[in-house]
């Protein structure tokens, strides 16, 4: 790899470490290791997510020391800082589940912050849980320095009884056990090796959704994210990547020339095809935001619309994530869009390659079943679609994957929050045919916008995924499965229609309509919004509080202004 670092590799650096005037930056460095020599090199931010309260992260500390090692073997200087992470799974179904999608704005702040005040050369940004991914690359975009961002991989599968189980068994094995199939004992055995070790959640979920978007959008090099965190080739891979970032400078490659309209509608049809989790609607909405491209809700329909889905992926299908490496990964997955001429082949990669010539670059593992051919696909549509309607105006996300269903008409109940809505499931009062409406967890009225995994998970348990549906102005899991519409927009305390909904109400989903109905007469619809009342908000200080005040609608990203 060449360590040819053009003309001004220190362009940034020079300002704050060079000239007599800097002694004093000189000397605080000097101070804690860095040696004269190491500061007259470019200056690489390695930006860490790590932290000891989830898998996801915990094995970020020893990636970043070998891409530190690989920045210095091309002839750099890395400086490691640290931002925050929210655990996802850990905080599922609890009021600290309200934290998790702020985080993102965090993640993405302090990177800058960071990188800003000491004016890097080039950033690498090390991600792991699901807020990590995106805040790591809304970053690198508004940096606009030569960047990529390096996911931690996939947790390896537990095993029980023979088969392989995930985190996915643990959430759907809470319903069962409250319908009475199973036992203290047996959940418990279950809850023992489901997370063997550190990586993110095992399927494809949103972590790895997103870890596998980036990569075939480009601001991952291809092939590094999809090795699971603790595949013993992952170390080489963090290291490539500081070599990379490095080489980066001397092309003077920067995110504004990955990050365009091309790669992100890469992203999306990877999305699409792999099953993935719909939280990439609001991930890759912001992070176009954060380059001035315009994508919306209808970017995402067209294209998932003639998607083939051909990754037979959990939660609705059969294989974890590893599977999906040792099958190809996603440069297998990419070689089949790019055949059926669905990829925008010439879009640039961090690599310095087009996505089209890493495609030509793909390997199918032998035997492999979880990337299907495009001519016998799992279904011929992609993973979501997006409906409207009068109870979404602006927009809502129905997840398509792991089921066949497209049509439901059903009598709401009608729930404030999440936790009333795990109650009824957990008393065994859903019936088949209902549609659980869950209002007030938006990114404002939740505020946060929190997954609503535990009551899906529970319904699956207790046997009603099939026959039930549901929808939230709230978010889903990358683990959820079955019938759910979730980002409705307006939510209910902007406005929206969903505040109209009493128990009882027809609602009607039509994904071939792309509508989602409330079977009432638009003046009722009216009188019911003008009179309902949301719930007190519970913040009104601090972050949470801020967040709810500045927050915009699910339907164009959840950002901050």
């Amino acid at each position: 790899m060449s360590t040819d670092l053009g003309t001004d590799p220190r362009s940034r650096s020079r300002a704050i470490l060079e000239g007599p005037e800097r002694a004093a930056a000189r000397a605080y460095l000097k101070g804690i290791g860095f040696s004269g020599e190491d500061l007259e090199k470019p200056i690489i931010g390695v930006a860490n997510t790590w932290t000891e309260t989830m898998p996801c992260n915990f094995h970020l500390r020893a990636l970043a020391k070998r891409v530190k090692d690989g920045i210095r073997a091309a002839g750099a200087t890395p400086m490691e800082f640290n931002t925050i992470s929210i655990s996802d799974g850990i905080t599922m179904g609890t009021e600290g589940m309200k934290t998790s999608l702020v985080s993102r704005e965090v993640i993405a702040d302090s990177i800058e912050l960071v990188s800003r005040g000491h004016m890097f050369d080039g950033v690498v940004a090390l991600s792991g849980c699901d807020k990590t991914i995106p805040g790591c690359v809304m970053a690198l975009a508004r940096l606009d320095v030569p960047s990529l961002m390096l996911y931690g991989g996939t947790i390896a599968p537990g095993r029980l009884h023979g088969r392989d189980v995930s985190i996915q068994d643990v959430f759907e094995a809470v319903g069962a056990h409250a319908a009475g199939d199973m036992t203290d004992d047996e959940l418990t055995e279950l809850e023992n090796v489901a997370s063997p070790g550190a990586g993110a959640c095992g399927g494809q979920y949103t972590a790895n959704t997103m870890g596998t978007a980036f990569e075939i959008l480009g601001i991952s090099p291809m092939g590094s994210g999809v090795v699971p965190a603790e595949d013993g080739k992952k170390g080489q891979v963090a290291e490539d990547c500081g070599k990379l970032v490095v080489e980066l400078l001397g092309q003077d490659l920067h995110p504004s020339r990955i990050i365009t309209k091309d790669s992100l509608e890469n992203a999306i049809t990877g999305v699409a095809a792999t099953g993935g989790s719909t939280n990439a609607v609001l991930h890759l909405m912001a992070v176009a935001n954060e380059v001035g491209v315009a994508l919306d809700l209808e970017d995402f329909d067209r294209i998932a619309w003639k998607t083939p889905l051909i990754a037979d992926l959990k939660p609705g299908g059969r294989f974890l994530a590893s599977d999906l490496y040792h099958a190809g990964g996603m440069r297998l997955v990419a070689k089949r869009l790019l055949d059926a001429g669905m990829l925008n082949a010439d879009a640039v990669t961090v690599t310095g390659r087009t996505v089209g010539e890493e495609a030509e670059q793909a390997q199918e593992g032998e035997g492999q079943e979880v990337i299907r051919a495009m001519d016998d696909p799992l279904s011929p549509n992609g993973g979501f679609a997006i409906l409207r309607g009068n109870l979404a105006p602006d927009g809502a996300v129905v997840k398509l994957a792991g089921h066949n269903r497209r049509e439901h008409t059903g009598p709401a109940r009608v729930f404030e929050c999440e936790e009333d809505a795990f109650e009824a499931v957990k008393a065994g009062s859903i019936t088949e045919g209902e549609v659980v409406v869950i209002r007030n967890e938006g990114p404002s009225g939740g505020p946060g916008m929190r997954e609503m995994l535990a009551v899906t998970a529970a319904l699956v348990g207790e046997g009603l995924g099939d026959s039930v549906a549901l929808l939230t102005d709230g978010r889903f899991s990358g683990a959820t499965h079955g019938f759910m519409a979730g980002h409705v927009a307006p939510e209910a305390p902007r406005g929206g229609p969903i505040g109209a909904v009493r128990d009882g109400d027809s609602i009607t989903f039509d994904v071939g309509a792309r509508e989602l109905r409330l079977d009432l007469p638009d003046e009722e619809i009216a009188k019911r919004v003008e009179a309902y009342e949301s719930p007190a908000a519970k913040y009104e200080t601090g972050v949470l509080g801020k967040y709810a005040r500045h927050v915009g609608s699910a339907a164009q990203g959840a950002l901050t202004t």
